[in-house]
């Protein structure tokens, strides 16, 4: 009797790995590790944002809204708790993504009113904030394009026979993924230029 519950427990971990069980196991976790990535450098931007809304402050105190616009949609980030559960939540991920939309749109339309200040643009505090800005968006491209590919590949799985099965039973769901309206450009780290307008979103 012992032997053959062995034999049924061996049988069930080879039909397991055979059904796509580990694949899920792995990408989940890849996944994961992922978006841990994307979230730390969204937070390194987010902890950008009060150094450069002092320094412009400094040279354009009579922007007011612009700098509100910045500070208020950085508040809003800080506001969604960016958690591991929140990539099995479409409409909490939904929610994040527009959140940190919105950011990038308030602080495309700062580095335009930046274009006014020719004294602001060659402050030494405001170029090293420049410097690492353009660093910190590279490494979100190059984050959330990990992310994406773990996620696309997770999604096959999921959907594809016979591991759909295995993730039917173990309520392995399809994980939602960020919107790109051009795919070919999630490889390209966006560049940011403070000599050149911004264009907004």
């Amino acid at each position: 009797m012992q032997k053959l519950l062995v034999y049924l427990i061996l049988l069930y971990t080879l039909a397991l790995s055979g059904c796509g069980y580990n694949t899920l196991q792995s990408t989940d976790e890849q996944i994961k590790a992922n978006w841990s990535e994307v979230v730390n450098q969204y937070q390194r931007r987010a902890d950008l944002i009060p150094n450069l809304v002092n320094t412009v402050k400094g040279f354009a105190a009579q922007e007011k809204e612009v700098l509100l616009g910045v500070t208020n949609a950085r508040s809003k980030v800080s506001g969604i708790q960016a958690t591991p559960e929140l990539i099995n939540d479409p409409e909490a991920f939904t929610k994040f993504q527009g959140a940190q939309g919105e950011l990038s749109s308030a602080l495309a339309r700062l580095l335009i009113v930046v274009e006014n200040y020719p004294q602001l643009k060659s402050d030494t505090n405001f170029r090293d904030l420049q410097a690492q800005l353009e660093g910190t968006e590279n490494r979100i491209a190059v984050a959330r394009n990990r992310y994406i590919k773990a996620v696309q590949e997770y999604n096959v799985t999921v959907r594809s026979f016979p591991s759909n099965l295995t993730a039917m039973l173990f309520d392995f769901q399809v994980k939602p993924n960020f919107t790109v309206e051009n795919e070919k450009e999630i490889s390209i780290a966006p560049k940011v230029d403070f000599d050149a307008p911004v264009p907004a979103r």
